[in-house]
């Protein structure tokens, strides 16, 4: 019987939507027996900054454990080190390049290659409006070598109230994504045929 927690690492990366990862940490605190590991890019540490106010310490608090992007040596650097699976959110047209050309130049890109050549999960909350043929390529790359393009678009048939509910939703199809068991979102329940 294996004794390995269940980790997750959450990847930051500088595009704008830094409360995705965030709110997935505190989700992932919530729900309970997940082990969360961090890393978080320059832009990342900026936008959360910008858009949320949130210094270092306050989003470091929110994981269990946070590793420096500098350091390629990291535990999360490894294959040899058992994660169920890896979440960048969001991850930015930057990060899904370098991802897409296996440029492990960061600890968050070498944690998600680490993610793709161990056959693990490896969910893109990709964030750029509109595309141009290298990001749709970009992200054919990745979805061929294994990787889920999840962006966090608004699901209006759920009737959102507040933009708490849009984040809400997107973060519990990661997670539903990730195969973890959550209660923060109602499920589908279907529609009556018309008569």
């Amino acid at each position: 019987m294996s004794t390995t927690p269940k980790r997750i690492i959450v990847g930051i990366s500088g595009a704008s939507g830094a409360v995705y990862g965030t709110r997935l940490l505190q989700a992932l605190h919530e729900i309970g027996g997940i082990e969360s590991h961090l890393v978080v890019s320059e832009a990342g540490w900026r936008n959360l900054r910008h858009e949320l106010g949130m210094e270092r310490a306050e989003v470091c608090a929110l994981a269990d454990v946070v590793h420096d992007l500098r350091n390629v040596g990291a535990s999360i650097a490894s294959g040899s080190f058992v994660t169920h699976g890896m979440v960048v959110a969001p991850c930015s047209m930057r990060t899904l390049a370098a991802i897409a050309h296996g440029l492990s130049d960061s600890l968050l890109t070498r944690a998600a290659d680490v993610t793709l050549k161990e056959r693990r999960r490896l969910v893109l909350l990709t964030r750029e409006t509109p595309l141009h043929l290298v990001h749709l390529r970009n992200m054919v790359a990745v979805t061929e070598m294994g990787a889920i393009v999840s962006p966090p678009v608004p699901a209006f048939y759920k009737r959102p109230r507040t933009v708490d509910d849009i984040i809400e939703h997107s973060v519990a199809r990661a997670l539903d994504t990730l195969g973890i068991e959550h209660g923060l979102d109602t499920r589908w329940p279907g529609l009556a045929m018309d008569a």
